[in-house]
């Protein structure tokens, strides 16, 4: 309770510092799916190459001007990282296989797979996230991770692996499985995706956060049910393996590694 208490509380800072709550801005009731699918595609892309990136660019380092929220999640987000790199490092054969990376963010998940050996072709919708990701490879002498700029419809090709990770909570609920099918395309052998599970009480919580709009823009977030990304992937010839849960203060992510049967 007193942990729940501490949480609602705190829900005023989230719509400047996490994804799970949504921006203040709304879209009329009579727009068609197709409108709703570009406006968010166009403000996502705009947000992370803007206000957008230098918070989150802050969140995905050591930065220590980041608040206690943005500390919480950058917390979430390095576990859920770190239990893929736990996956691939138990694996032991993750060395001149493909990866392709989709929404690489500033290369948080695609920088260490370089790092074990794994041909990179990462990318995200944001020429700014793309760029810095680009920078942290070069800075660290990796030549075998290539970054660019493309929103995750458009990616193509055939990959060993494909990652998705904290995407899906730009994705609106109708296009879920279009999303999961699309990158189950690009795979031969593995997909790896993280989501925003949709839960009574993540709803709830998102609910809440809802009343305290933030200072800052943000993007729309969207919870998906599970059972809707598992049809997905097994309607693409896919079973999840593995999978895991990350839970925070201000994170939340369900995990999943599915296979091609």
């Amino acid at each position: 309770m007193v942990k729940f208490t501490r949480v609602i509380a705190s829900l005023a800072l989230l719509s400047s510092a996490s994804a799970f709550v949504p921006s203040t801005q709304t879209t009329p009731k009579f727009a068609s799916t197709k409108l709703n699918v570009v406006d968010d595609k166009t403000e996502v892309r705009e947000y992370f190459n803007t206000v957008g990136f230098e918070r989150w660019n802050k969140i995905y380092s050591e930065s220590d001007e980041v608040n206690s929220v943005q500390l919480d999640i950058r917390t979430g987000h390095d576990q859920t990282i770190q239990k893929i790199l736990n996956w691939v490092e138990a694996d032991a054969d993750i060395k001149g296989k493909t990866v392709c990376d989709c929404g690489c963010g500033v290369g948080s998940l695609a920088i260490p797979l370089a790092q074990m050996g794994a041909k990179i072709s990462a990318s995200d919708i944001s020429d700014s996230m793309a760029g810095e990701a680009a920078r942290r490879a070069k800075s660290m002498g990796l030549n075998n991770a290539k970054f660019y700029t493309s929103d995750l419809e458009s990616v193509s090709g055939k990959y060993n692996t494909v990652t998705c990770v904290d995407v899906a909570i730009h994705y609106p609920t109708d296009k879920m499985s279009e999303m999961v099918t699309h990158l189950c395309s690009l795979a031969d052998d593995r997909v790896i995706i993280s989501f925003a599970p949709k839960t009574w009480f993540y709803s709830a919580l998102k609910k809440i956060g809802e009343f305290f709009p933030g200072p800052s823009k943000t993007t729309r977030a969207y919870l998906h049910e599970e059972s809707v990304v598992r049809e997905a992937l097994q309607k693409a010839g896919f079973e999840v393996a593995r999978e895991e849960m990350t839970a925070t203060n201000f994170y939340f992510s369900r995990l999943l590694e599915a296979k091609r049967v």
